[in-house]
């Protein structure tokens, strides 16, 4: 974003200078812009131009269509919404929205928050305007913690991420095998969902909730599921690193945040803030004398820097998966013994050569339903060459002892970071 914005102004003097005063360059100029509104939408966050095959309107149609049709099959399967599954949570759901929304840069957008009757902690938006929030997250998270889940899912609409996602995996069809691979994919979201955290935690501050409270979310997501960097590509940011830089973008916006009510300045700070300032977007007025280049070459390196990020976070997921699973193969198990119907205790050996921080080991086991369920253990401190230590482990869905015995299971190192 950066280096964009420190180009961009560059582009502008190099195509007003190569195009002024010439009326058939002037025409290709239009056309380029022309060009440029059909793939490319001004992002309402920074103003700069993101690739996006859809406008707001079709983006709407779209997103609402598939909202509607999971309320259709909701209605069909019996299940209840909305006030109806639960009037406390489905009132307290609209209120924290409400202030959440009106912060945001769709603000004018007339949104519909959603009540579902799930047990899980989910909540998503499609593109549209609606937001979709599980029973069971609201029943697991306090307000402040709400409203920065809302905050994060209204983003992603913001900065059109539904729209950005399809266009990148359209493109990537056509584009480099490293685009096409799955790591890649996931890394490409990734950074998306790193964007949809920034101005989450500011719309958070903005409306009056604790900007600390995804950091909250995020280390208690942490100590519960760990860090999983060995078994898959990461869409999302990994726990750990998440509430690091959660903290680290509330440490910016606290200075905005007003307890219980609406910071007063929020419409001109959500765009002039510690975080970003919008760029303007003069294009439009300028097709003709340079605007169509500009709106051209600032769309392709905007995609061209996209590209790049994404790659270097599939590189940088890929190197820590490596570490590790080599340093899985260090680990030896000892012992382990029953300390309740609902705990066990481990130890293990370590006989690699490289001291280790932040070792969490997991245990994964799979049911007859094939429903995995995932526990992890935390080593505080460090761990030494040649080091034995205990851990213990505890179920924390339910699930008894005796039940794990009849399934499936390994165990895993979940995470570790070389000392």
């Amino acid at each position: 974003m950066k280096i964009r914005q420190r180009l961009a102004p560059f582009f502008m003097i190099f195509s007003v200078a190569l195009l002024s005063g010439c009326s058939t360059l002037q025409s290709i100029d239009k056309g380029l812009y022309n060009v440029a509104e059909s793939i490319t939408e001004t992002d309402r966050v920074t103003g700069e131009r993101t690739l996006s095959a859809a406008d707001r309107s079709a983006q709407i149609q779209q997103g609402n269509a598939a909202v509607e049709q999971l309320l259709a099959d909701e209605k069909k399967a019996g299940r209840k919404v909305d006030a109806a599954l639960d009037r406390q949570q489905y009132q307290r759901l609209v209120r924290i929205f409400d202030r959440v929304h009106q912060v945001s840069h769709l603000s004018q957008e007339r949104w519909q928050p959603i009540l579902i009757d799930r047990d899980s902690f989910n909540a998503f938006t499609t593109g549209g305007t609606y937001i979709v929030v599980h029973q069971g997250l609201m029943q697991q998270l306090n307000d402040n913690e709400v409203a920065a889940v809302i905050g994060h899912e209204i983003a992603h609409t913001v900065a059109n991420h539904v729209g950005e996602r399809q266009t990148s995996q359209q493109i990537s069809l056509l584009a480099s095998k490293t685009a096409r691979q799955e790591g890649y994919q996931a890394a490409y979201t990734h950074e998306l969902e790193r964007e949809a955290d920034r101005i989450g935690v500011l719309y958070s501050a903005l409306a009056g909730y604790d900007p600390y409270a995804a950091t909250q979310i995020w280390q208690r997501q942490y100590q519960q599921q760990g860090n999983a960097r060995s078994l898959f590509a990461h869409d999302h940011p990994v726990n750990a690193e998440r509430a690091a830089e959660t903290k680290a973008l509330a440490d910016k916006v606290k200075q905005y945040y007003q307890a219980g009510r609406i910071n007063p300045n929020a419409a001109t700070l959500r765009d002039d803030n510690s975080l970003w300032q919008k760029r303007d977007n003069n294009d439009q007025e300028t097709a003709g004398e340079g605007g169509g280049v500009s709106a051209i070459l600032s769309t392709a390196l905007g995609a061209y820097v996209d590209h790049q990020q994404a790659k270097q976070e599939a590189v940088r997921q890929a190197q820590y998966a490596q570490f590790v699973q080599a340093v899985e193969s260090y680990m030896k198990l000892e012992q382990q013994r029953r300390a309740s119907n609902t705990s066990w205790t481990t130890q293990w050996y370590y006989s690699g050569n490289r001291a280790l921080k932040g070792v969490v080991m997991g245990f994964m086991a799979q049911d007859s339903a094939g429903k995995l369920h995932r526990y992890v253990a935390h080593q505080p401190g460090i761990v030494r060459p040649g080091q034995r230590f205990s851990l213990t482990f505890k179920t924390n869905d339910g699930v008894s002892l005796q039940q794990i015995e009849q399934m499936k299971a390994r165990y895993y190192v979940d995470d570790a970071l070389p000392y």
